[in-house]
């Protein structure tokens, strides 16, 4: 199973994001080229955050966690077509109430985008999410090996 695909440009893309985070929306440098579209080809660039995501695997199915604390199960979308495994949806901002004088804000807020590349053996029809104590849990089964067929070769020589 592909968990992670190798990506030469990750380090400066958080980066970017996170000084975009720190001075303010709007701030994005248009001139990244490469390193911009990288992003957009894998959806990230549409995240305003990455949830940490465990995969493991065992001998009946795949079970994928994903932290989302706040994040209400009506907000997530979890989709499997082409045998990718999509996960997004949003967290939304706390109201505040005015005069409220924070002094540090770390916790992300907006859109949260992740894709995953699922071997060929999984049963697509089966795959289970719930949500539970901040954590989404996704069980996605594999389908039973068929052992392989053995052909009868024929002589042909008369």
């Amino acid at each position: 199973m592909a968990v992670m695909r190798y990506d030469p440009w990750n380090t400066l893309r958080q980066l970017q994001s996170d000084l975009d985070r720190f001075f303010g929306p709007g701030t994005a440098n248009p001139g990244l080229g490469a390193l911009a579209r990288s992003g957009e080809e894998n959806g990230e660039s549409a995240s305003n955050w990455l949830p940490a995501v465990d995969i493991r695997e065992d001998e009946h199915a795949y079970q994928v966690h994903v932290d989302l604390p706040g994040v209400r199960p009506e907000e997530i979308d979890v989709a499997m077509d082409n045998g990718m495994l999509t996960i997004k949806g949003q967290r939304d901002s706390e109201q505040t109430e005015s005069g409220t004088n924070w002094k540090r804000v770390e916790r992300v807020r907006g859109t949260f985008f992740r894709r995953f590349t699922l071997p060929e053996n999984v049963d697509p029809e089966n795959i289970q999410a719930r949500s539970r104590n901040g954590v989404l849990e996704i069980t996605v089964p594999k389908r039973a090996e068929e052992p392989a067929k053995r052909i009868q070769v024929e002589s042909a020589d008369g």
